[in-house]
């Protein structure tokens, strides 16, 4: 069994979506030291406690439904680069929800388009991942889906600037090379560009 790292653990703010907590860490040799991360949890429910592998976000991987295949992109305003980047639509799911219904959920409300949750392929693809381990404990999965162009009702919040994009490969390439994009956005679009006849076909194990 791994030592324990940290004799205690504070939290520092109270804010609604995310907090600051602090930890009473040690380094490998057992010398003490402050270190600090933010989380979406409350505080019973921090990962540092639970060990959970619950998803607290999810992102969407959809493509048009109609050929050729274009892949659902928004471009954001974020208030902490005071830019807007590009990404994929995303989202908090909510208590009671399952990643699915939350994906149809978020893509409904930030692009107006109804979305197919598509379900083949190796389920490992769709487990979730830390975002930025070295300073949270967000855990997000990937949905993966297509999506009916023919209707577009956004019901955006005020606090969201959102742009909605269908993005082929001419033009996904040209993101990667110009704009400013998250991160899991950058591989997703690589996957994009690498797929053919069939979209998904990226979720099957390969011999």
């Amino acid at each position: 069994m791994n030592q324990k790292k940290y004799t205690a653990v504070r939290k520092l703010t109270e804010n609604p979506y995310l907090n600051l907590y602090e930890m009473d860490a040690l380094t490998k040799s057992g010398q003490p030291f402050h270190y600090y991360f933010s989380s979406r949890e409350g505080e019973k429910d921090i990962k540092l406690h639970t060990h959970s592998n619950q998803a607290s976000g999810m992102a969407i991987y959809a493509v048009t439904e109609e050929k050729p295949y274009r892949l659902v992109m928004i471009r954001q305003y974020r208030y902490p680069m005071d830019e807007y980047l590009y990404e994929l639509p995303a989202g908090l799911i909510e208590e009671g929800e399952t990643d699915a219904q939350a994906a149809i959920r978020e893509m409904k409300e930030e692009t107006g388009f109804t979305m197919k949750v598509y379900e083949g392929g190796e389920e490992a693809f769709r487990k979730p991942f830390y975002l930025a381990q070295g300073f949270s404990d967000e855990l997000d999965s990937t949905v993966f889906g297509t999506v009916s162009t023919d209707s577009c009702e956004k019901e955006q919040e005020d606090t969201e600037d959102i742009e909605v994009c269908l993005v082929d490969k001419k033009e996904a390439l040209r993101i990667l090379r110009e704009e400013k994009l998250s991160l899991r956005a950058g591989y997703l679009l690589m996957q994009f560009l690498q797929t053919k006849e069939e979209p998904f076909s990226f979720l099957f194990m390969i011999d």
